[in-house]
C-alpha cells in the first residue's frame, strides 16, 4: 500500500505486464485551478479497481484523462501493449444527458452505438441481432422495445453497459455505477459486473462513493483526495484512519470481515462469499 508519507513509484515498462493502466505523475490544472496533483497509481490486470474520495478529490477527472477528454501533465499507460487496448476501452458514464421525449427505443438506441449510418437510413438486421445479444448479456431482454426515455437510473445503466460491451472492451470504466440505482440494483454489480468480469476477462475500473460496494467487490483500491491518500488491496486502504482523514470520522468504518484482501473475488452474501476469478 502506498501511504501519504511514501512517494509513489510509477512502474517501469518491465513491470507493465500484470497492470491494466498505469498513471505516472498525472497533474490537471483547469483554468488555473489545481484538480489533480502527481498522481501516479495503477490498476491491475483483470481486477477491479475502485477510485474513492471525497466530493471534489478529482476522481472524474481522473477517468476523463484517461478516456482522453481532457488535458493533462505527465503519463497514462494502457496496458503492455497500448496501441491495442486503447481501441478496446468500454465507457459507462454517471448519467446520459439526452431529450427524455425522444421517439426512441432502447433497441434503436443500441443499433445507432453500433452502426455509422443515422437510423432514417435503415438498419442491418445484423445489428439488430447483435444489440438483442448484448442487452440478453445484462439481462435486459425486456427492455428492447422500451422508450428510452421512460427508463430508470438502474435500467439505463444497464443499457449502457450494454453498449459498452459491444467494444469487447478489455477495460471497462465506470463513473459512479450506483448512482441513481435502488437497493436491487445492487443486483448490478454482485450478480452482473462479476460474472460479465469473470466471463470476458476485462478489469474493471470505477468511481464511487458507495464504501459499501467497494468494500465488497473491489479488489485493487485507489484513495484519492487531489493526490494520492492510499493504495492497494481493500484490507489495507480501507482502514479507520484513512477513512476519517478524507471523509471525516463518520466515515472512519469498514466492514472488516467483507474487505478483500486483493484477490479477484466478491465478499457479499449474494455472491455466497467465494465467488473467486481465475
Amino acid at each position: 500500500m502506498h501511504s501519504p508519507e511514501t512517494k509513489n513509484s510509477p512502474p517501469s515498462d518491465s513491470m507493465m505486464e500484470g497492470i491494466a493502466v498505469a498513471f505516472d505523475h498525472v497533474s490537471v490544472c483547469i483554468d488555473g485551478v489545481s484538480i489533480l496533483e502527481d498522481v501516479s497509481a495503477s490498476s491491475p490486470h483483470g481486477g477491479c479497481t475502485a477510485v474513492i474520495g471525497p466530493n471534489g478529490a478529482g476522481k472524474t477527472t481522473l477517468l476523463m484523462a484517461l478516456l482522453g477528454h481532457i488535458p493533462f501533465a505527465g503519463r497514462i499507460r494502457i496496458g503492455s501493449r497500448e496501441e491495442n487496448m486503447k481501441s478496446r476501452i468500454g465507457y459507462v458514464p454517471q448519467r446520459l444527458q439526452f431529450d427524455r421525449g425522444l421517439p426512441m427505443t432502447v433497441c434503436d438506441f443500441m443499433v445507432m452505438g453500433l452502426q455509422r449510418r443515422p437510423l432514417w437510413l435503415g438498419t442491418k438486421r445484423s445489428n439488430r441481432i447483435r444489440a438483442r445479444e448484448l442487452l440478453s448479456a445484462v439481462r435486459g431482454e425486456a427492455l428492447e422495445d422500451r422508450m428510452l426515455g421512460v427508463l430508470s437510473g438502474g435500467e439505463m445503466q444497464r443499457v449502457m453497459l450494454a453498449l459498452a460491451l459491444a467494444q469487447e472492451p478489455l477495460l471497462l470504466i465506470l463513473d459512479e455505477p450506483a448512482s441513481g440505482v435502488d437497493v436491487q440494483g445492487g443486483q448490478l454489480f454482485c450478480e452482473l459486473l462479476e460474472r460479465l468480469r469473470r466471463e470476458h476477462g476485462f478489469t474493471q475500473l470505477m468511481v464511487s462513493h458507495d464504501l459499501a460496494t467497494v468494500t465488497h467487490h473491489a479488489t485493487h483500491v485507489i484513495m484519492l483526495n487531489r493526490r494520492i491518500v492510499a493504495e492497494g488491496p481493500p484490507r489495507e486502504v480501507l482502514t479507520p484512519a484513512n477513512l476519517g482523514a478524507v471523509f471525516g470520522m463518520h466515515m472512519g468504518l469498514a466492514d472488516a470481515q467483507a474487505l478483500s484482501d486483493g484477490q479477484s473475488a466478491c465478499t457479499c452474501a449474494r455472491c455466497g462469499g467465494e465467488v473467486t476469478h481465475a
